[in-house]
């Protein structure tokens, strides 16, 4: 009998290698961010049968099959037909952002994503939050169980949108019985992102409101795609925390990063942040410095147990955060330029009250130019 021809025995073998038997993957937010990173990642991956990446411009990946729209739009439904699961990074949490505005397009859009992924036959969605649900609270163990009660509130910066997300996660698999959702929370989130804690080393003294005891676990942007990549393969599910082992003392924080402290009573450090907030100086309210006072260390065990390790350490992470971050200069979480930062660090006054001066001092000579 004569061998089959080449070109069929490559058909043969191509419709039994692990791409043509996995998934078939969409991604939102899949243009920048996490988003395409995590789509690069899964289009070049032997495991994932196809890609098929959302958001409402085009991204850089040639790879996956793009689909142009706003995923609060109920005609994404048609778009996810045919994916296995979906992945959705869609997610406004900048700290410009209005937050009326952000809350309405994060928890819409989940709502549609969830609604539509039922619809189109998806069996698995995974959604992405943040260890910031938990609350960081004096009486926090070290670490927390991931299946720790939720005591985070809505006055941290879009916090309140992470815990609806939550919310609605946990009320999808009932309403949309076949359903399956796993929630990914990655701890303080470092690799080209620009979130109150990230600025919290842009600032040219660390603060450190008295007696309080903050501890750090940073996850890399890298071992977030990944371990998403496991929930993607159904390696793990249910509610998964991602981060380096492990925590950092605000001691060997500030060792690490060279950055000496600033300390103040609490009261003046957040009543300094609330009214700064509350007028308008400043992105970040009050319930941001919780995240710096107290700890909000996850263990993380789900993803250990089945065998996912993070490729990076604590240490190694702020150090690439603090390369990123170098050259910025913040205070009281408002950029600065550098020549309001080098004053700001030569005064020695608190970190919130020469936010406000910076920007006082700005917008009045503002007026005057009128």
């Amino acid at each position: 009998m004569s061998s089959p021809d080449p070109q069929v025995r490559a058909a043969r073998n191509n419709s039994t290698s692990p791409a043509a038997r996995g998934p078939v993957v969409a991604v939102t937010g899949a243009a920048s961010g996490v988003g395409a990173l995590l789509t690069a990642r899964l289009a070049a991956s032997e495991e994932i049968k196809q890609v098929i990446a959302i958001d409402e411009r085009r991204g850089e990946c040639a790879e996956a099959r793009w689909q142009i729209l706003d995923v609060r739009d109920p005609a994404i439904a048609e778009k996810l037909r045919g994916a296995d699961v979906v992945v959705h990074l869609a997610l406004d949490l900048d700290l410009e952002t209005d937050g009326a505005a952000r809350t309405a397009y994060n928890v819409r859009g989940t709502q549609t994503v969830l609604t539509a992924a039922a619809a189109a036959g998806v069996h698995r969605v995974v959604l992405c939050t943040s260890t910031m649900v938990y609350g960081a609270l004096p009486d926090n163990e070290l670490p927390l169980s991931e299946d720790a009660e939720l005591r985070a509130t809505a006055e941290a910066t879009g916090v309140g949108d992470l815990l609806e997300i939550e919310r609605l996660a946990r009320r999808a698999p009932r309403a949309h019985p076949g359903l399956n959702v796993t929630v990914v929370r990655p701890a303080v989130l470092v690799g080209g992102t620009d979130t109150a804690l990230t600025r919290y080393f842009e600032s040219p003294r660390l603060l450190v409101v008295a007696g309080s005891r903050p501890a750090w676990q940073f996850c890399h942007v890298d071992d977030l795609c990944s371990a998403i990549e496991y929930a993607v393969l159904e390696k793990v599910d249910g509610e998964l925390a991602v981060g380096c082992d492990g925590w950092l003392e605000q001691e060997e924080v500030e060792e690490l990063s060279g950055i000496r402290r600033m300390e103040l009573p609490s009261a003046v450090a957040l009543g300094a942040a609330a009214r700064l907030h509350r007028i308008g100086l400043t992105p970040s309210p009050a319930g941001d410095l919780a995240y710096t006072m107290y700890p909000w260390v996850v263990s993380g065990s789900r993803l250990h147990d089945a065998g996912w390790r993070p490729a990076h350490t604590n240490e190694e992470v702020l150090a690439e955060l603090l390369a990123e971050v170098s050259g910025r200069h913040t205070v009281a979480g408002r950029r600065l330029g550098r020549k309001d930062a080098t004053a700001a660090g030569a005064a020695g006054a608190t970190v919130a009250l020469l936010g406000a001066a910076a920007v006082v001092r700005r917008a009045r000579k503002a007026r005057r130019r009128i």
